[in-house]
């Protein structure tokens, strides 16, 4: 299988991470849809990261699709998303407050560095900012509960895109999400960024 998308993306992060986790073999394509937008086109004609080319030709997108059909690849001990019941409610909650927050981090970095000065709209940026605030906020409070983990005795797919969501917000918008705000999320995500998986996919 091939993984196609830059490690700065923290949805093409979270699925090269869990891959690593639940051990499954691939090779990592760092392709920009900025820099190598035709070259990105040529595998995926939507251009959308990350993308992840099948060992039978066919092609994924969207961090949580492809993440749900690989789970399904390997044995239930080695999956990262609660099989059911509460945990896995709270897995899918935890879940969804991480994308948040990165969709809303994306929205920000897009609007200061894509678009020109004098077409910069500072409400959207505002609006979107107050959003993140409020999906890290919630994050926090899980992470004021966490021993050590989020859930259970190990790392799982919550902790997996919370701790990749909250690096992303401090590469790329630390002045905005400010790290003494949030110090359980600081905590859980530097233990989380101590897996061999991690430190081997860092943010690029």
């Amino acid at each position: 299988m091939q993984l196609i998308g830059m490690l700065d993306s923290p949805y093409v992060r979270r699925v090269a991470v869990s891959m690593k986790l639940m051990g499954i073999p691939f090779e990592h394509q760092p392709v920009s849809v900025f820099r190598h937008f035709e070259r990105f086109r040529e595998v995926n004609p939507v251009v959308k990261a990350p993308t992840l080319v099948c060992d039978d030709g066919t092609v994924l997108m969207d961090s949580t699709l492809i993440l749900d059909y690989l789970e399904g690849l390997v044995p239930p001990a080695r999956r990262l998303m609660p099989a059911g019941g509460a945990a896995r409610l709270e897995a899918l909650r935890l879940t969804g407050l991480a994308l948040a927050a990165c969709d809303k981090g994306v929205s920000i970095l897009y609007e200061r560095d894509q678009r020109p000065p004098e077409k910069r709209h500072r409400p959207w940026v505002e609006r979107s900012l107050a959003q993140a605030i409020a999906a890290y906020s919630a994050l926090e409070d899980a992470a004021g509960r966490a021993d050590p983990w989020l859930q259970g005795a190990g790392p799982n797919a919550a902790d997996v895109v919370t701790a990749v969501a909250w690096r992303f917000g401090q590469y790329y918008n630390a002045e905005l999400v400010p790290a003494w705000k949030f110090p359980s999320l600081v905590r859980v995500a530097a233990r989380v960024e101590e897996l061999p998986a991690f430190e081997s996919t860092p943010v690029d």
